[in-house]
């Protein structure tokens, strides 16, 4: 691993070993680029409290972790009303991990304001569901007849489900499976849902920024 950038200390991961700069390391979001989706790696980097986002067009992939986290207790999440009409009534069928491709490759798909292009291209595809494969990686899914209409995934690290993305089809498709897996993680004592940014539509469902130094403190009690 090689500093690349001083004033933002950014730095080039090995190919040879999975070491990721660490908390006294940082100072930026962005702080290492390089490397591969190697199992491994990848692991090695949510238990250090990093994720990639994106690959470069010099196909670097960009390693994160935010100074402001966007996090959300499963027993504080905010159900409106119009929310629990829709879980009540609306005839979503909730699974997990039946269609874990499907569910990524989805969010692929998804339009999103604000955004240009997604980050979730068929490497991140690859290295997520050689995870979920591996019983890191898990989806929650919603079907309405028998569809597949909203859906997220994420990583479980510890007590902490590292979200990555969601999607919906259907109105509220998504805050139903986001219910869902709060509901799931309260059941398995998961501590924290792992927002990584923050968004309006996170807030809304009750997510809120920690700093990083409280994340990472998270994160060291986790292992415990």
């Amino acid at each position: 691993m090689k500093l690349i950038d001083k004033k933002y200390a950014v730095y080039l991961l090995d190919d040879e070993n999975f070491d990721f700069p660490t908390l006294n390391m940082m100072k930026d979001d962005l702080v290492a680029i390089g490397g591969d989706f190697h199992p491994q790696r990848v692991l090695n980097a949510y238990e250090n409290g990093i994720f990639p986002w994106y690959v470069d067009e010099y196909n670097y992939i960009h390693w994160f972790s935010p100074q402001k986290r966007m996090v959300l207790k499963p027993q504080d999440m905010k159900v409106s009303k119009s929310l629990k009409k829709s879980i009540a009534n609306k005839g979503f069928v909730i699974k997990s991990n039946e269609n874990f491709e499907a569910v990524i490759r989805a969010c692929s798909e998804i339009k999103r304001k604000h955004e240009a292009s997604t980050w979730i291209s068929e490497d991140f595809i690859k290295a997520y569901t050689n995870l979920h494969e591996l019983d890191i990686a898990f989806s929650i899914e919603c079907y309405l007849d028998d569809e597949l209409v909203g859906g997220l995934y994420g990583l479980l690290i510890g007590d902490i489900f590292c979200g990555e993305s969601m999607f919906a089809k259907v109105t509220d498709a998504s805050k139903v499976a986001f219910y869902h897996l709060c509901q799931q993680a309260e059941k398995n004592d998961i501590k924290l849902i792992d927002c990584q940014v923050y968004n309006d539509h996170l807030a809304s469902l009750g997510a809120s920024e920690i700093s990083r130094e409280e994340y990472f403190k998270i994160l060291e009690e986790s292992r415990d």
